[in-house]
């Protein structure tokens, strides 16, 4: 099974490029519906939340906005409550990529904003990156509902730059312009990683090395 990892910073278009993915045929792990799903009413983290953050949950769910603010800015607390998320959302995952591999499914993409900076990647055997210009990116991300120039920058010093993660990547998919445009370059993407046969060492066995010979950075 190749694992393809698909990543890029805030108002690049990731989600829209992991969606055209998914009705490319390739099932998509989405990790910020892993995140929601735990932080849900029921969810799995919502106890342990309810014992850092009480301010934060009420009637057994996590009030995602308050929570934002509550660690927005403040790394002690954001390092408790990725604490709590992070190994679920990673169970989430290798459950996940358990089922498909025993499905024998040919490919799947992980997409996770955070790709790079949690260690990820290395369960990928190639990494698709989304990226588009820095005055488009701001466009979008300040059109969003309760951004600010502020919150955007604060978030930007967050995220690995965007020109490391396409250094890093094996694909570069540029989102500048039409979705149109941004499928065919998938689909290309996605014809260009696929092997003729299934390598051994492209089966999942709960840790991926990358491609043995690591394609050189393309802009699909």
């Amino acid at each position: 099974m190749l694992i393809i990892g698909l990543t890029g910073s805030i108002g690049m278009g990731k989600s829209t490029a992991a969606g055209l993915l998914s009705r490319l045929g390739v099932p998509v792990y989405d990790a910020d519906a892993a995140v929601h799903g735990v932080l849900a009413r029921g969810g799995r983290a919502v106890a342990a939340i309810a014992r850092r953050f009480p301010e934060a949950v009420h009637d057994d769910a996590v009030d995602r906005a308050m929570l934002g603010r509550m660690v927005f800015g403040d790394p002690v607390a954001l390092k408790a409550l990725e604490a709590i998320v992070h190994p679920m959302v990673f169970e989430a995952q290798h459950r996940f990529l358990r089922a498909h591999a025993m499905r024998r499914t040919r490919s799947v993409v992980l997409d996770i904003p955070l790709l790079f900076e949690s260690g990820s990647a290395r369960r990928c055997a190639a990494i698709l990156v989304v990226s588009a210009s820095a005055v488009l990116q701001r466009q979008r991300v300040l059109r969003r509902r309760g951004m600010t120039r502020e919150k955007f920058a604060a978030i930007l010093a967050q995220q690995m730059p965007d020109a490391e993660k396409r250094r890093r990547a094996d694909i570069v998919i540029p989102t500048g312009l039409d979705k149109a445009m941004t499928r065919r370059r998938l689909r290309r993407a996605l014809r260009r990683l696929r092997p003729v046969r299934q390598p051994t060492g492209w089966l999942w066995t709960g840790a991926l090395p990358r491609l043995r010979r690591k394609p050189a950075m393309v802009h699909m």
